[in-house]
């Protein structure tokens, strides 16, 4: 995964910059051999704001996710990611730690969840060294929500935390 990583940092760079087109690195990779290159140029993001968006999106797909970039969402604004349709995960770089946007987050965390929607905060750190355990956290909340422990006392299961 971390030669993956690496490539589809570089690549990624590149087309943003427009120094390259993701079709013309396409037209460059016939055949059979080249499936796993191919693979890694599908990971590449139309529009991405930061590599930790493009890495993020790798994590959660690579597990299966269902993963949207950019969400517009009524009422909240554009979120980095949304996941399986119901939760929010937000990669935060250090601007996200002055007081102004620290209150904004909240507002938009609100926000979201007054829409039923969850939200989670993702840093460097988070996405760059501790991919497994991101990627843990997130599905351990769409289990939760699978299962109705997010839902009125008198609906949700009966639950005991793991000991």
């Amino acid at each position: 995964m971390f030669a993956l990583t690496e490539a589809l940092v570089m690549v990624q760079s590149a087309v943003s910059l427009a120094l390259l087109s993701k079709d013309f690195l396409e037209s460059k990779l016939p055949g059979n051999r080249n499936g796993k290159v191919r693979e890694t140029l599908d990971l590449v993001l139309p529009r991405a704001d930061s590599l930790l968006e493009v890495l993020a999106h790798t994590h959660f797909t690579r597990a299966g996710l269902r993963v949207q970039m950019h969400v517009d969402i009524p009422g909240v604004g554009e979120v980095d990611c949304l996941v399986n349709e119901c939760l929010i995960v937000e990669l935060d770089g250090g601007t996200h730690l002055e007081g102004k946007q620290v209150k904004k987050d909240q507002y938009r965390n609100n926000a979201g969840m007054r829409r039923g929607l969850l939200s989670l905060h993702y840093y460097y750190v988070d996405v760059v060294h501790h991919p497994e355990r991101m990627v843990a956290e997130v599905m351990a909340v769409l289990f939760n929500r699978e299962v109705g422990r997010f839902a009125p006392a008198r609906f949700a299961p009966a639950w005991a935390p793991p000991s």
